[in-house]
């Protein structure tokens, strides 16, 4: 959501409301995408994959009727040496009733590969995934709060064009704020991609859905349609977890779950932190949704992201965290290396990356004057690239939305502190 606090409030803490200089392109409608009437109602649709373990991958697909889950799979079009047999599951919202949830772990994997793949029958369509790269470099993607409106599918179209190995999502999916259909209407959207390289997720506020009385459970839809790694890393819940790829160990958290230092998400950090082989894997990236640093006015003094820090930045420092992403705010922003609200050149570089194609809008106020710890920060729509060239340096660039043409705005270079001498990893 994109709330401001009060004028008020600002002026008191001796702040005031300005706007970045930048000619903005204005907002643009929500999408709906229908079931295409080529597809019948036991025809795979909504299909993404995910990353499971070293070498396997995560089939996620629905259905209107019940069929049977299986995948099959080989490395060359039309030919598939492999069969699994997956499962399948159903939610209830309210009055909305889920088709069929099939989820199917493949593998083990070669890296660096295209696979093939068939979801249900022989005669539903064939779709190719390529595996990540066993090691450096590695190329992500990273986009927070995309919805689904044109500024959404011109994102799209950009990440889609970068050769990207995984896509990283800070929070902030399809925006259905309690209609299901919308869910729906996402997976539509997002299955051009989603199907093709591994989408790893975590939840933001739009993920809750929960309404006191009529539907208590939170996060119903997300955690069934969006299945991720969690118990392969040791997690009891589906809203934080973490993973290895390509020489990159990624950890993401939840903002809307119990974060404090009693809670089961804390202590499963600590341990996930301390398993971290720096040898192995040198870069260690956390996503989280609502932001611990952030001077744009929006979203200023929240509990989600003042208490979380509050509880888990010294954890993050200890461990000599390279980066961390949020969503949430719709804008960009860059900080440099932080380390409680100083630069630090062993904190990790904070960046905000709201800025997908959500319904709301941008958010275009900043606290001025620019604060000296933030060293980059726009409000535009775009998307983020995460270049892993080896061990110790990464190269980072946002892309803004600039009448739909890809524009490298911002860019640069970080070294891994496992490789700053001064940092003693």
């Amino acid at each position: 959501m994109a709330s401001r606090p009060l004028l008020a409030t600002l002026a008191f803490a001796g702040f005031f409301y300005c706007v970045f200089p930048y000619d903005r392109p204005p907002a643009r409608p929500s999408r709906f995408i229908p079931l295409s009437e080529r597809l019948t109602s036991t025809s795979p649709q909504q299909v993404h994959i995910s990353l499971v373990g070293n070498d396997k991958m995560r089939i996620s697909w629905i259905t209107e009727d019940n069929t049977p889950t299986t995948v099959r799979y080989g490395t060359s079009p039309g030919a598939y040496d492999f069969l699994v047999n997956g499962t399948t599951s159903f939610y209830h919202y309210m009055m909305y009733q889920s088709g069929a949830l099939h989820d199917a772990v493949i593998g083990p994997l070669k890296p660096n590969t295209v696979y093939y793949y068939r979801c249900g029958s022989n005669s539903d369509p064939e779709l190719s995934f390529k595996t990540a790269p066993a090691q450096f470099p590695i190329h992500f993607a990273i986009a927070g709060d995309l919805g689904q409106t044109d500024w959404t599918t011109s994102t799209l179209a950009h990440i889609a064009k970068s050769n990207y190995d995984v896509l990283l999502l800070p929070g902030d999916l399809s925006y259905a704020d309690t209609e299901q259909q919308l869910w729906d209407s996402f997976g539509r959207l997002v299955e051009l991609l989603a199907s093709q390289r591994p989408w790893m997720v975590t939840q933001g506020n739009h993920e809750v859905e929960e309404i006191p009385v009529l539907h208590s459970h939170p996060f119903t839809a997300y955690n069934a349609r969006w299945i991720m790694p969690f118990e392969e890393s040791g997690s009891d819940s589906n809203l934080y977890y973490s993973f290895e790829v390509s020489g990159v160990h990624v950890i993401m958290l939840g903002s809307y779950t119990d974060f404090g230092a009693s809670s089961a998400q804390y202590n499963w950090l600590k341990v996930d932190l301390g398993k971290v082989d720096r040898k192995r894997t040198p870069w260690l990236v956390v996503l989280v949704h609502a932001p611990w640093y952030n001077s744009n006015t929006a979203h200023q003094g929240e509990y989600e992201s003042v208490d979380m820090k509050d509880a888990m930045e010294k954890l993050l420092y200890g461990a000599h965290v390279d980066v961390v992403f949020a969503g949430h705010v719709h804008a960009y922003e860059r900080f440099t290396r932080v380390y409680k609200e100083k630069a630090n050149n062993c904190g990790p570089v904070y960046i905000n990356i709201g800025d997908g194609g959500n319904r709301e809008g941008l958010a275009k106020e900043y606290i001025d004057p620019q604060p000296k710890i933030s060293a980059f920060r726009e409000a535009s729509f775009g998307h983020g690239e995460l270049q892993v060239v080896n061990g110790t340096h990464a190269l980072w660039s946002w892309h803004r939305n600039d009448d739909d043409e890809p524009v490298q705005a911002d860019s640069t270079w970080l070294r891994s502190l496992v490789s700053d001498p001064s940092c003693k990893v």
